[in-house]
């Protein structure tokens, strides 16, 4: 049995490649810098032993190869010795895509935002159909529970555009190979490693050059920048989505929130749907995965029945709870586009009550100040904002905020912002917590200081 070893086993994605490693039947050992549940409990529960701190790295003797995470740098001790005694070293998504998905029908989805529901929604459709799909997701699916699962034939991956590794500056989408990839949209991230859109474009089309000519693009028509990114040559059958005309897949919304949804095909209804999710975003992903799974195979009708039964994911407007009428929702938020869209789905679902947000620039681009101009637009749907910073941000959040014409507050400490906002709240209202980082875990403590129960 050969032995793999991964650096950075604690990561979500890394984490997923250890559990389809141990599965696939390989003896799986990592170690991370911190090891924390509810990581650490899954992949112990699996057999795989790990090692806290780089510098005890059980390398001697060498296992038989060495995984390394994205997060790790040159100068980390467990990787100095790796490059130092010529261990055999890849990174996670290479492995991935070479032992792993080989062989298998991949569904892959890309976009700067909504890759993780849609791929959640992609895995259940196909699992509501009886594929019985392995997915990687970068978060944890309620149809599941949990954010990797093997399968022997179909597969579903969210493929992120954030680097490979740092010995490998592509995307690491462009390891997958995908039979099926959904495009879904594009917009600037990930400053610390791209230095503009035209980075970006480029690495979109890395992943389209490696789509079969018989394989399907599952490409969002609303977005000019896709649409730019596939002029530079496209060789794939191609299948456009969007929520007006002029697409092979459209979506409509049936009422205000989009909790009912049709689904047309060159112009014929295919179905109708009524879930528990809103916003025109959720219908675009929604759309995203229904054309997907059609192109895997599955029935257009039964693909969109499927999503009446999906519950969402953990952390995209997941609710906590209600107390006395208010209710408390838990979003992970790492761009303007997805809070703006995140926002705007839950005002025409809620009327006229109050929304109150409470928000974290936790991502690298929004702390560089690459997106401020955009936050405060991204945020009018709310009544009442709080924006927690710190000291490391170089522009105004103050300045950010004007367009809330008085309705944001900027604070610095997690604890005076929940006085605040214990203060400002009453019943009907609508809290939701926003940040792609733990939050020192607010929204928990704000539904436990209000009595929050689930």
């Amino acid at each position: 049995m050969k032995h793999i070893h991964i650096l950075g086993i604690c990561g979500t994605f890394m984490g997923g490649v250890a559990l389809l490693a141990r599965r696939a039947g390989f003896r799986v050992t990592g170690t991370d810098q911190n090891t924390y549940p509810p990581m650490s409990t899954l992949l112990e529960k699996e057999g795989i032993e790990l090692t806290e701190g780089y510098e005890n790295a059980p390398l001697d003797p060498a296992p038989d190869l060495v995984v390394i995470g994205n997060a790790l740098t040159r100068g980390n001790p467990a990787v100095e010795k790796v490059l130092n005694e010529g261990m055999n070293y890849v990174s996670g998504p290479r492995w991935l895509g070479e032992n792993y998905l080989r062989g298998k029908t991949v569904l892959a989805v890309a976009g700067t935002h909504g890759k993780t529901t849609t791929s959640s929604m992609l895995a259940w459709i196909l699992e509501d159909a009886g594929l019985a799909p392995g997915f990687l997701i970068g978060g944890v699916p309620r149809n599941f529970g949990l954010s990797a699962r093997d399968g022997e034939k179909v597969f579903v991956v969210e493929a992120d555009e954030y680097d490979t590794a740092f010995f490998d500056k592509r995307a690491k989408f462009v390891h997958y190979r995908p039979r099926v990839a959904i495009l879904n949209n594009l917009e600037y991230d990930h400053a610390d490693i791209y230095p503009n859109l035209d980075a970006i474009k480029t690495q979109f089309h890395h992943l389209v050059r490696t789509i079969p000519g018989e394989g399907t693009l599952v490409v969002n028509g609303e977005s000019t920048e896709l649409e730019s990114v596939l002029k530079m040559g496209c060789w794939s059958r191609r299948q456009t989505f969007s929520t007006g005309d002029g697409t092979d897949w459209q979506v409509e919304r049936l009422n205000p929130g989009g909790t009912r949804l049709a689904f047309h095909r060159d112009g014929e209804l295919m179905g109708e749907v009524e879930w528990d999710h809103c916003g025109e975003h959720n219908a675009m992903n929604a759309c995203a995965a229904v054309v997907a799974a059609v192109a895997a195979g599955v029935e257009p009708a039964a693909a969109i029945d499927a999503l009446s039964r999906y519950q969402g994911v953990k952390r995209r407007l997941e609710p906590i709870g209600d107390a006395d009428g208010i209710h408390v929702y838990d979003d992970f938020a790492h761009h303007p586009t997805a809070i703006r869209m995140t926002l705007e789905g839950l005002r025409r679902r809620v009327g006229n009550d109050r929304i109150l947000v409470a928000l974290e620039p936790r991502s690298n681009t929004m702390r560089a100040g690459v997106h401020a101009d955009l936050l405060g637009p991204s945020l009018i749907a709310a009544d009442r904002v709080w924006l927690l910073t710190s000291g490391d941000i170089d522009w105004d959040p103050q300045v950010a905020l004007k367009p809330l014409e008085g309705r944001g507050r900027v604070v610095t400490r997690t604890a005076d912002m929940l006085a605040q906002m214990r203060e400002f709240v009453k019943p009907g209202d609508h809290v939701v917590f926003m940040s792609n980082g733990g939050f020192e875990a607010a929204p928990r403590r704000f539904a436990q200081e209000l009595g929050v129960e689930n």
